[in-house]
């Protein structure tokens, strides 16, 4: 077996791998979002947290069919030798590592920018939609209850908020730390509660080593699908001649 079949070959299973994830992660996005119920059986004593696995269906959805796209142009670039496609595989790729590449490097060195931009963001949602809009009310509890944080930066993020007008000066029970309703200010004050952005922070940081791994494999694939896309692409010439 020469050289440039196996490399062919390897780029075929390869591809075959990606085109299988993403159509598994596309029928279980699609599953869960057009029939929730039964998957949430599935889950069994799981059931009570199935909600936020129903929460990033769209989310499976969109990723599976990105792996599929990608898996299908790769297979056929390899398969029929096709230039056009290969280039187009690399282009793919290339694109997606160089938004990676730019996105940790705005997020190391604007991370101030980012809290502004997010906090922009929290802020009119914890003050006016939370305790009125469901789904955010829902989002913020999920996270404060998960993480065992109160609002973005802490509770003065409720204060004078419609969630506090409604319930008579009482604050999100996660404000305090005996989780005690009503949690009043005071209580919330004495209670010194972490904001939500600190403690996402933090966790972040005690699984540096895991997310800068995954990172650092899903960048060594990338790079070797695009030096094996264009090793296919450049010798494609020499192999018909």
């Amino acid at each position: 077996m020469g050289c440039f079949t196996f490399v062919k070959l390897m780029m075929v299973l390869f591809n075959l791998l990606i085109f299988l994830g993403g159509l598994t992660l596309l029928a279980m996005g699609i599953w869960v979002s057009v029939d929730g119920s039964s998957f949430l059986h599935l889950l069994g004593p799981f059931s009570s947290q199935g909600m936020q696995f129903v929460n990033v269906a769209f989310f499976c959805i969109a990723i599976g069919a990105i792996l599929v796209l990608l898996g299908l142009l790769g297979c056929c670039g390899a398969h029929k030798e096709s230039k056009c496609l290969l280039l187009t595989f690399f282009s793919i790729i290339l694109i997606i590592f160089i938004a990676e590449v730019a996105a940790g490097v705005v997020a190391l060195a604007y991370s101030s920018f980012a809290e502004g931009i997010l906090r922009a963001w929290a802020t009119p949602a914890l003050q006016k939609d939370y305790g009125n809009d469901p789904v955010v009310t829902k989002i913020w509890n999920t996270t404060m209850i998960e993480l065992q944080c109160c609002g973005f930066s802490n509770y003065t993020d409720f204060v004078g908020s419609t969630f506090v007008t409604e319930n008579g000066g009482s604050l999100p029970s996660s404000c305090c730390w005996t989780n005690s309703t009503p949690c009043s200010l005071g209580e919330a004050e004495r209670s010194t509660v972490q904001g939500c952005f600190e403690q996402i922070l933090e966790t972040l940081r005690e699984h540096a080593n895991i997310v800068g791994g995954i990172a650092a494999g899903i960048g060594v694939l990338e790079i070797a699908a695009m030096i094996v896309s264009m090793y296919l692409y450049c010798h494609l010439d020499s192999r018909v001649n």
